[in-house]
């Protein structure tokens, strides 16, 4: 490899790099490694044909957009250039194999890689300076990336926000300057902290029609109603898992959770940063609380798929063991047997076997009798209903007061828009304006639809009565679903009422948690 390539002119491909996003902004590293490329094309007659530029990306690693596209047109059998010229090494590659890699890869396709800097030819000597250079600046990026955690860190226990992207429903302010530096912290961005309320809202209650609703759930909630991200995207479950689940939205940001491969760090690393709050600490923990109950992992493995009953509840009176399926015949007979029996602890019991579906409908059948008590269920849904009566008369009135406050202040930001327009102070083909206003009048008809839902929702919560037909038809279709085989409902039913079920050789004893 040689600094000035040979005599014949060549095309040369240049690449630009700059590792922060705060050089990239303020333009001070990328025209200067443009202005010495193209000198030092010029000055040796070769042919810049085009300039590769990654701005506010790091060279630790060949995650770069136009480095990719750089490496994959350097590639090809007849490749477009013959030199890459890169201000220094360490603007191509920070770490010294995989600098040492690329560099080969090139020349197996005819391309060299010559710093403007840093001049080294091909022989022996010259190739072990390069290394000797590559692995200094690799040990130098190391050193800085450690001082510049170290500063975030302190930024972050001072309170301040250390400049990446805020999360959703957030943007950031400048808090104070020292010096030349400008300290920042995170504020309640009003464009969009109502969308992660709703959210919230969904997630714990529902839109008023529905019960607490899943992620899956919001995300086509949000979609179906043109309800977009921050990006003018559609929602996905990853974004809506990741929101009602981010302590930020309580005012505890966390930074330095994890390392650059991912890894969450120890406890010790992560500082908590005060941030204004979105949603309280009640409404958080219940949805998190949620979002557990609901999450399949969470739960033994066979009390999910178990289509039987009482799996998981059923204990062997003689040991007091769990008693779980086994089958006979090829499957055409299934028991629920003793586990302890069924590992041939015989010493300690001698097993009892009971035919699953024979026990399964004796249970719901007793269950139905007891447990489906017409004044029980009357007495259960009354005081569910006041629940839900107290709760949305609680919450319902003052969330309706925001959310009509937010649709007026909607609505004057698109009068002053209105007006600015017509005196001319705003042009209406500017397509930031137009883009503002398609989302401020998307956001004035979310705003008046959750209005009436909401409205529509107190409405309801204060008319409704348990009413006799009610009553009937909720004991109708809970007898049904105790009879129907593989439904969760008579297995969660069973669990949530039967404190414990024990089987005797001729008799099943059941231990009720209701009075």
């Amino acid at each position: 490899m040689t600094a000035a390539g040979s005599s014949a002119a060549q095309r040369v491909a240049l690449y630009l790099r700059v590792s922060t996003t705060r050089q990239a902004q303020h333009d001070v590293s990328i025209p200067d490694q443009r202005q010495q490329g193209e000198a030092w094309c010029a000055a040796h007659g070769h042919q810049l044909i085009d300039t590769f530029v990654d701005a506010g990306v790091s060279a630790t690693s060949d995650r770069r957009p136009e480095f990719q596209r750089l490496i994959e047109a350097a590639s090809v059998r007849h490749a477009p250039f013959d030199i890459i010229l890169v201000h220094s090494f360490s603007r191509f590659f920070r770490d010294h194999f995989e600098l040492e890699f690329h560099i080969r890869r090139l020349a197996r396709n005819g391309v060299k890689l010559i710093s403007i800097t840093q001049a080294v030819g091909d022989d022996p000597m010259h190739v072990m300076m390069r290394r000797v250079m590559t692995l200094f600046d690799e040990y130098q990026s190391r050193e800085n990336g450690k001082h510049t955690l170290r500063a975030m860190k302190e930024n972050a226990r001072q309170g301040f926000w250390n400049g990446s992207l805020p999360p959703i429903g957030y943007r950031i302010v400048e808090a104070e300057r020292r010096g030349a530096k400008v300290k920042k912290t995170l504020a309640i961005d009003p464009m969009h902290a109502d969308t992660v309320r709703l959210i919230y809202r969904l997630a714990l209650s529902g839109d008023g029609t529905t019960g607490p609703m899943g992620v899956k759930a919001i995300v086509g909630y949000l979609n179906d109603r043109r309800i977009f991200t921050r990006d003018g995207g559609r929602w996905g479950v990853d974004q809506i898992h990741a929101i009602l689940t981010r302590t930020t939205y309580v005012g505890q940001h966390r930074f330095n959770k994890r390392g650059k491969d991912s890894t969450r760090k120890a406890d010790g690393e992560v500082i908590t940063v005060a941030v204004p709050p979105l949603v309280d600490q009640a409404t958080f923990v219940a949805v998190k609380t949620l979002l557990r109950d609901r999450n399949p992992k969470a739960l033994a493995p066979h009390l999910i798929s178990s289509p039987n009953m009482l799996t998981g509840l059923l204990h062997c009176a003689q040991c007091g063991g769990l008693m779980t399926m086994r089958t006979g015949k090829a499957g055409r007979y299934r028991y629920y047997a003793c586990q302890k029996t069924a590992r041939t602890d015989t010493v300690r019991c001698t097993g009892i076997a009971i035919p699953i579906d024979a026990l399964d409908t004796l249970v719901a059948q007793h269950m139905m009798e007891r447990l489906l008590d017409r004044k029980r269920i009357e007495r259960i849904l009354t005081t569910i209903l006041e629940r839900r009566q107290a709760l949305i008369a609680r919450d319902g009135a003052g969330r309706l007061d925001e959310v009509t406050r937010r649709g007026e202040e909607v609505r004057m930001r698109l009068e002053r828009l209105r007006k600015a327009i017509e005196i001319g102070a705003l042009d209406l083909e500017d397509r930031s304006l137009q883009e503002r206003l398609a989302y401020l009048r998307a956001l004035q008809a979310r705003t008046a639809e959750e209005v009436v839902s909401l409205q529509a929702e107190l409405d309801r919560a204060g008319a409704m009565t348990v009413s006799a037909s009610m009553l009937s038809a909720v004991i109708k279709m809970a007898g049904q679903r105790l009879f129907e085989r593989g439904d969760g409902f008579r297995r969660e039913y069973a669990s949530a009422f039967a404190g414990r079920i024990v089987a005797e050789a001729d008799k099943v004893r059941i231990t009720c948690t209701l009075s």
